[in-house]
C-alpha cells in the first residue's frame, strides 16, 4: 500500500474545499482535492481514504488535482467517491477508477399521482415492485435476447429494448445520461465469462445497496427546474439503483489481472497494486475502455428494463393511466471512464462513486434540460431523505462537472450488522410508515441508515461549494432491497 498523506497538511482553499498539496509526498503528480466541511472531514481522515486518494494522485497522465466527494471512503484501489482525470492519449486508465460494478447508477421516475392518491395502494405496490423485479446475487430476470441481439445490446444500450422487445420508450433512451450508450463499446473484448454471467439478468436489481424505492416530493427547493424536471410537491416517483451485474464485475475481474501483468512494460509504478493501470493509447487500455462501455451500456439497459417493470407493475396495481404517466426524469452513471473535453482538452475522466453534473448549456444534455442544467440524484438511505440536483458552474471549474454519488458510508457492513439486525431494522422502518421487502435480513442490516453519512450534509456540501443546487427532497414510502 501506499505511504500515509498526513491530514495536517491539508489547507483550506475554499469554504468547503481543501487541498492536500502535491509536495505531500515525492510520488505524487497533483494536488488532492477534498470537498468537505470540518464534520464530514473528520469523518474522511478516519479512514484510508485520503491515502487512496493520495495514491490516485500518482498515476502517469493525471490532471489538476486526485478529487475526494463529501462522501468519499475506503475502496477498491481509488477511493468510493474519488474522481481523476488523464490525458489523452498517453495518460492512464485504471479499473479500479471505474470499480467492479460498472455504470452502478440511479434512474428517477415520476408518477402522475400524489403520494396521498397512492396512499391505499402503498403495500400492493412495494409487494409487486418485489415479485416483478429479481432481487439478491445472481438473480436472472424474465427478459431474454438472442446472442446476435444481445452484442447489439452492448454496443447500443436501451434503444435494443425498445427497438426489439417494445421495452420502455424512446424517450427514456434521450433522457438517459449519454443516450444511454458510450462509443467505442466493443463486445468482442468481453469475455466469454462475463457475457455468461450477464446474459440473463437485465431487467435485475442484484444485492447490496441497490433498491427500487418508492418515494414522496417532500419539498421543492426550486421550482422553476423542478418544473422543467416533472416534478412538484406530494408528487410520488420511483427511484430504481442498479448496476451492470456479473457482467461488469468480470469485465472489472479479468482487466485487473490483465493489467497487473503488463503495467511494467509501460514503465508504471505504482503505489498499491489495486491502482492497475496502462496507458488508454495501449492495447490492454483500448481493450478495456471498449468492455467497459459495453458493460456501461448494459448496466443503462438493465436499468431501463427495471423501469419497464416498474410501469408495468403500476399498470397492474394502479391502472393503465397511472403506467402511461409514469415518465422518466433521468438516469445518471455512479461508475464510469469517458472521454469528454475539460479546458480545451480531451480527457480521460474515471468517476468511481461519483455522479456527472454539468451546467446548463452543455450539448451533452437533453434538449429539454439544456437550459436548466443535468438533473443529479443523490439517495439516501432507507429512512432518509433523497434529493434531486441539478448541476451548476463550479463543477466545471473545480471538478470536471462532477458531484458526489450517495451519503457514503460510514461504517462497513460488518459493523452494521452487529449494531442491529433485520428483523430489528424492518421494525423500525414500519412504525415510521415505510414498507420493506427484502431477501435477506442480514442484507438489509448492511444497509442500515446509520451506516451512512449525513445525506443532507453531504448535499450541503455540495452546494456550497458550487457543484450542484439542490431542487427537491425525497421521502422514503417503500423499499425493495437487493
Amino acid at each position: 500500500m501506499g505511504a500515509s498523506s498526513s491530514t495536517s497538511e491539508l489547507e483550506r482553499v475554499g469554504e468547503c474545499v481543501w487541498e492536500l498539496p502535491a509536495a505531500s509526498r515525492p510520488d505524487m503528480r497533483v494536488p488532492v482535492r477534498v470537498f468537505a466541511d470540518e464534520e464530514l472531514l473528520a469523518s474522511i481522515v478516519d479512514d484510508r481514504s485520503l491515502e487512496q486518494a493520495a495514491n490516485v494522485a500518482t498515476l502517469p497522465g493525471i490532471v489538476d488535482a486526485s478529487l475526494a466527494m463529501p462522501d468519499v471512503h475506503q475502496g477498491y484501489g481509488f477511493p468510493v467517491g474519488g474522481v481523476a482525470a488523464t490525458e489523452t492519449p498517453d495518460g492512464v486508465v485504471s479499473p479500479g477508477g471505474v470499480g467492479y460494478d460498472i455504470n452502478c447508477g440511479v434512474r428517477l421516475l415520476a408518477l402522475p399521482l400524489t403520494a396521498d392518491e397512492l396512499a391505499p395502494r402503498l403495500e400492493a405496490l412495494v409487494h409487486e415492485l418485489s415479485r416483478a423485479i429479481p432481487a439478491g446475487a445472481g438473480k436472472h430476470g424474465a427478459l431474454r435476447l438472442g446472442a446476435g441481439s444481445f452484442d447489439r445490446l452492448l454496443r447500443e444500450g436501451p434503444r435494443v429494448l425498445v427497438e426489439e422487445l417494445g421495452v420502455g420508450t424512446a424517450e427514456d433512451v434521450e433522457r438517459t445520461e449519454s443516450g444511454g450508450c458510450l462509443p467505442g463499446a466493443d463486445p468482442a473484448a468481453v469475455s466469454a465469462r462475463a457475457r455468461e454471467r450477464g446474459f440473463g439478468q437485465l431487467g435485475t436489481m442484484g444485492s447490496g445497496n441497490h433498491f427500487v424505492e418508492v418515494q414522496r416530493v417532500d419539498r421543492i427547493f426550486d421550482r422553476h427546474v423542478a418544473d422543467a424536471f416533472g416534478l412538484r410537491e406530494g408528487q410520488a416517483t420511483v427511484l430504481v439503483h442498479s448496476g451492470s451485474r456479473g457482467l461488469g464485475h468480470q469485465v472489472c475481474t479479468d482487466y485487473v489481472r490483465l493489467m497487473d501483468a503488463v503495467e511494467a512494460r509501460y514503465g508504471i509504478v505504482l503505489p498499491d497494486r489495486q491502482l492497475a493501470c496502462a496507458p488508454q493509447s495501449s492495447p490492454e487500455g483500448r481493450a478495456y475502455l471498449a468492455a467497459m462501455a459495453a458493460a456501461g451500456n448494459f448496466a443503462w439497459a438493465n436499468r431501463h428494463a427495471i423501469a419497464h417493470a416498474v410501469r408495468e407493475t403500476v399498470r397492474r396495481v394502479l391502472g393503465a393511466a397511472a403506467a402511461a404517466g409514469t415518465h422518466q426524469v433521468y438516469d445518471v452513471a455512479h461508475n464510469i471512464a469517458k472521454l469528454e473535453r475539460h479546458g480545451g482538452r480531451e480527457l480521460c475522466v474515471q468517476r468511481k462513486g461519483a455522479t456527472r453534473a454539468f451546467p446548463a448549456g452543455s450539448d451533452e444534455l437533453p434538449e429539454a434540460y439544456r437550459a436548466v442544467g443535468q438533473p443529479v440524484f443523490i439517495p439516501g438511505s432507507m429512512g432518509t431523505s433523497s434529493f434531486v440536483l441539478v448541476g451548476a458552474p463550479g463543477s466545471l471549474e473545480l471538478s470536471f462537472g462532477t458531484t458526489c454519488h450517495g451519503a457514503g458510508r460510514h461504517l462497513s457492513r460488518t459493523a452494521a450488522r452487529k449494531r442491529v439486525t433485520g428483523g430489528e431494522l424492518r421494525r423500525e422502518l414500519a412504525e415510521q410508515g415505510i414498507v420493506v421487502r427484502c431477501p435477506s435480513n442480514p442484507g438489509l442490516a448492511e444497509e442500515a441508515p446509520f451506516a451512512y453519512k449525513d445525506v443532507e450534509r453531504v448535499v450541503e456540501v455540495v452546494e456550497r461549494a458550487g457543484l450542484a443546487r439542490r431542487v427537491a427532497r425525497l421521502r422514503p414510502l417503500g423499499v425493495v432491497k437487493g
